[in-house]
């Protein structure tokens, strides 16, 4: 990978969590939170991804193999998507405003958000993040990315499920905004 690409993911990342603890203050109190058990299934997964990421030392040698030859394009059209995809997730976060929360959770007053990234699809912050995971794994060009995309789609596809089942009993109207909207991918899924 490029140099200056090797410090610029990271960086983007970074920025990325700092944003996401100072917007998690003021949220709207919680009403009702998602077990730990459910809530260790896509934390378990999530973490993996992280760990495949950031931890190669730790992994078996054949997960450092690259799965493409080196070069420069591919980690500049990485660093790209996470760009992108961590922009989107950002946008989605904010638009959320005091609703959100990073477990499974019903809020005092909970609103329904369908509009900004919300119109394009259901789990945007899970959509930014995915395409900013994957944009990681192609600056990476090694099979521990491939996995860890994997894990964190494994993740973020568990944690659709809880909390799809939640805004089904909390919002009447959510099955018609299933249906005229994609989950995880605009048009596909």
């Amino acid at each position: 990978m490029a140099a200056s690409l090797r410090f610029l993911i990271p960086a983007m990342w970074c920025i990325w969590a700092a944003f996401w603890i100072a917007a998690s203050f003021g949220t709207k109190p919680t009403r009702w939170r998602e077990p730990i058990g459910s809530r260790a299934s896509h934390v378990i997964m999530l973490f993996a991804a992280v760990l495949l990421l950031t931890k190669p030392r730790w992994l078996p040698p054949m997960l450092s193999v690259r799965f493409v030859p080196a070069g420069n394009l591919l980690p500049v059209l990485g660093a790209i998507m996470v760009a992108a995809g961590i922009g989107f997730a950002a946008w989605a976060r904010a638009h959320l405003g005091r609703n959100w929360s990073g477990i499974v959770t019903v809020k005092e007053d909970h609103a329904l958000v369908r509009t900004g990234p919300y119109r394009v699809v259901r789990h945007p912050i899970y959509t930014g993040l995915l395409l900013a995971l994957i944009g990681t794994a192609a600056a990476i060009g090694e099979w521990r990315g491939i996995l860890a995309v994997i894990c964190a789609l494994i993740g973020f596809l568990w944690k659709i499920r809880v909390e799809e089942r939640r805004m089904s009993e909390n919002f009447p109207e959510y099955s018609q905004y299933r249906q005229q909207t994609a989950a995880l991918i605009p048009l596909l899924y």
